[in-house]
């Protein structure tokens, strides 16, 4: 099991900030889009909403995430 697999949401758009200046796309979180502790997360003009920050992402939920903002989960590292 690689690292990705046990990602945080918190760790996810962390992760997802350092890739956006590293590539010069603009990532912004919205949380007032999202409903309750949900948050929507755009990745240039792609967005994808991020369950629970605080808790530990499902490894079939972070590919989705992935996917919806065109990216692998190699982009990642």
């Amino acid at each position: 099991m690689s690292e990705y697999d046990r990602m945080r949401g918190n760790d996810l758009i962390r992760s997802l900030m350092k890739l956006g200046r590293r590539r010069g796309v603009p990532v912004r979180v919205d949380a007032k889009r999202g409903k309750g502790s949900h948050l929507v997360l755009y990745f240039g003009a792609r967005k994808s909403v991020v369950p629970d920050p605080q808790r530990e992402l499902k490894t079939g939920t972070l590919h989705g995430i992935l996917k919806q903002l065109g990216l692998t989960p190699g982009d990642l590292g």
